[in-house]
């Protein structure tokens, strides 16, 4: 079979295999940042990241989707250890006391130490609102506290 020609330049075959790949490679990568994109914008599968600094959360408020894990990613910049609490006024009323010292059984009972970054992944069931605060001794009173707002 003879090559076609096109403007006196010869076309092979294998040209046009690489330019179909080519082609091929960036309709998949622009569906791919496309895709991404609108599940940033549902916030779908999104990260949340919380600075834990000068006994403050930063930010105080979370969105989150309903019934969509969530990884939260939590950086304890000061130089003590803190807590991130997740959950409903009952949770934190247990938790006052301080029995628990550390939490790590609990993707809503985060331990950060100091200078560490921690991840946890939630999933809430219902929209609504939650609090997140650090009930080591003193750091709530100081208002080491936040709101996690679930929406669906």
């Amino acid at each position: 079979m003879a090559p076609a020609v096109r403007s006196g330049r010869v076309i092979r075959r294998r040209d046009v295999g690489l330019v179909a790949g080519i082609v091929v490679a960036l309709a998949v990568a622009g569906a791919a940042a496309a895709w991404s994109a609108t599940r940033a914008a549902a916030g779908v599968g999104t990260d949340v990241s919380i600075e834990l600094r000068y006994s403050r959360f930063e930010p105080s408020l979370v969105r989150v989707p309903v019934g969509v894990p969530v990884t939260v990613i939590l950086h304890n910049g000061d130089p003590i250890d803190h807590e991130w609490i997740l959950g409903d006024e009952g949770v934190h009323e247990r938790h006052r006391d301080g029995t628990e010292p550390v939490h790590d059984a609990r993707a809503t009972e985060v331990t950060v130490r100091a200078g560490e970054t921690v991840r946890t992944t939630i999933v809430v069931g219902q929209a609504g609102t939650l609090r997140f605060a650090c009930h080591l001794p003193g750091h709530e009173a100081y208002g080491m506290t936040g709101v996690l707002m679930a929406s669906g």
